[in-house]
């Protein structure tokens, strides 16, 4: 997996962009519709665990969306710093997931009428919870995976090798 490049990270990245957008617009319906109180919509309700998977969806959501911002950087510049930080927030991004899955489990195992809207967010949750951790491996393998198809440090900008300035000579 050393060999990990921009055209197997990019679509995981876009795929997990969307999903991640997709489970900000559940969860955050679900928890204003629930917050409310909103009788005209009972399949919001749920069980125990729904409010503690909502707060934990959205955060999960917004965190996920963020690190794909990062990972567009990295994906553009495909530097090992960019890549240092596209990794280090798809981790925390994980985390996150990975906490909104354990409730998503349990309020599945709680039972109870959910309406289709957070069964679907459930689904989208589980889903990503996997499809991120495959993300996070993928960038820990071009990490891990020394240079293959990285720019070197010569490459930055300013100073050249040996600290010879790049650019016209004068």
């Amino acid at each position: 997996m050393a060999g990990v490049g921009r055209n197997m990270v990019a679509p995981l990245m876009v795929l997990n962009l969307i999903m991640y957008l997709i489970v900000i617009g559940f969860a955050s319906w679900n928890l204003n519709h629930f917050i409310n109180g909103q009788t005209n919509y009972p399949d919001v309700a749920g069980n125990g665990a729904t409010f503690y998977f909502l707060v934990f969806a959205i955060l999960a959501g917004v965190v996920g969306a963020a690190s794909k911002l990062a990972g567009v950087h990295h994906v553009r510049a495909w530097r090992h710093d960019s890549l240092a930080a596209s990794a280090a927030s798809s981790l925390i991004a994980w985390a996150v997931t990975a906490l909104a899955f354990g409730l998503a489990c349990k309020e599945i195992h709680i039972g109870g009428h959910r309406g289709w809207r957070l069964r679907v967010l459930e689904a989208f949750v589980i889903i990503l919870a996997f499809t991120q951790l495959l993300y996070v491996m993928m960038l820990h393998a071009g990490l891990f995976g020394g240079s293959a198809g990285y720019r070197d440090h010569a490459d930055y900008g300013v100073g050249g090798a040996a600290g010879v300035p790049k650019g016209p000579r004068v």
